[in-house]
């Protein structure tokens, strides 16, 4: 294999080139991404970011990295269509042959087609954490469209700045697409008692300069408006070039789209989970890079291996971080420890653990998850303690 593309400059799609090199791959090798400069990290641009300004720390690797390793980095160059039949990449007047293409385009911010939607602020590049960082440097009246991670930590650090704060959420609780009622309650409870204003099962129906209407017809007014209502999966390439999509770019347990010169990884593909064998999309920095290391072994050694890691996710919001651990459900029940590690299951088997500033339970969860299923009835056996199993 002489030439491998990476679409993609993001966290997984620079861990693929890392990796490629790390197993010993000596061919041509591309990164192609969207926008100009170095690669960086996203995760910071909602919480340290905001704060710091420091944009230098957030650099996945300097630029000497790339000329040490012979990474050909193509950066402020978008893709415009893949030629299957030719393993081509054509992007603007140029075209980049490969033996084998890795799809790691990410995601993009969720519009939702109410009016005014284009006032408000992004929260998902450099440029819009610059934008947001300049818009906080004065008091502001901020309303945040999503009790997400993204809003919720957004809104933390806003309130620790000074700045008075609305968080309007369509559904009934926070973050209801990833953790328990009862967490969400918990988080509910932090950002009320830091001052932040909560609209639940409100959804914002109209946004204007000064301000946005809610479905109840309550008005906020605001002078900074942050639309944080989820994101959707870059899949328009691989759908032109023919590949199967399905909330993401359909993969099998190897990460091999049905064309087998063409990988996909992290937010942008669909798997199948480990577990429950349906197709899952995680957003997650964890899976990318861990999907970009197995993609590069699979290339380089010829390894077999199926994705089957632990998901893992986290957040840092004010002074608490919750981390998960497993894939859950909504309609996963609950078992709440006494110190608040949050035990999801689903049937007879737990499938996550949600903990607040512990980080010892969470590896825990993390270390005993990957070796085999944990059970409702032998964790209660144990006293909801993992470290007794």
């Amino acid at each position: 294999m002489e030439r491998i593309v990476v679409i993609g400059s993001g966290q997984g799609g620079v861990q693929a080139a890392i990796s490629l090199r790390q197993e010993g791959y000596t061919g041509k090798l591309t990164v192609i991404g969207a926008e100009s400069g170095l690669p960086y990290q996203r995760p910071p641009l909602s919480k340290a970011f905001l704060k710091s300004g420091d944009a230098d720390a957030l650099r996945l690797r300097p630029a000497a990295f790339y000329e040490k390793n012979n990474i050909d980095l193509v950066d402020g160059t978008r893709v415009e269509w893949i030629d299957r039949a030719n393993r081509v990449v054509h992007a603007g007047a140029s075209a980049f042959g490969y033996d084998h293409l890795i799809l790691a385009t990410g995601t993009r911010n969720l519009r939702p087609p109410i009016p005014g939607a284009e006032l408000a602020l992004d929260l998902r590049t450099l440029e819009d954490a610059v934008r947001l960082r300049a818009a906080l440097a004065a008091p502001r009246r901020c309303a945040v469209i999503g009790g997400g991670f993204i809003g919720l930590e957004f809104a933390a650090v806003a309130r620790s700045l000074g700045h008075a704060v609305t968080v309007a959420e369509a559904a009934p609780r926070l973050m209801a697409r990833v953790v328990s009622p009862e967490m969400s309650a918990r988080f509910l409870a932090l950002h009320e008692a830091m001052g932040t204003s909560v609209r639940l099962a409100d959804p914002a129906v109209a946004i204007s300069e000064d301000g946005i209407m809610l479905a109840g017809g309550d008005r906020i007014e605001a002078d900074l408006i942050l639309m944080a209502a989820g994101v959707v999966p870059n899949t328009e390439l691989a759908q032109g070039a023919g590949l199967a999509v399905e909330n993401g770019v359909v993969v099998d347990c190897r990460l091999v789209t049905e064309d087998p010169a063409i990988s996909a990884l992290g937010d942008c593909c669909a798997f199948p989970d480990p577990v429950t064998d349906r197709l899952v999309r995680l957003e997650s920095v964890q899976a990318a890079t861990d999907h970009a290391r197995l993609i590069a072994r699979r290339l380089v050694r010829g390894e077999r291996a199926s994705y089957a890691a632990v998901p893992w996710f986290w957040s840092d919001q004010s002074d608490h971080k919750l981390q998960i651990a497993g894939l859950s459900s909504a309609a996963d029940g609950a078992i709440v420890r006494g110190d608040g590690a949050t035990f999801r299951f689903c049937g007879e088997r737990i499938s996550a653990v949600e903990t607040v500033n512990d980080a010892k339970t969470h590896m825990q969860a993390r270390k005993r998850l990957a070796i085999s299923p944990i059970f409702v009835r032998d964790l209660e056996a144990a006293g909801l303690d993992l470290g007794a199993l």
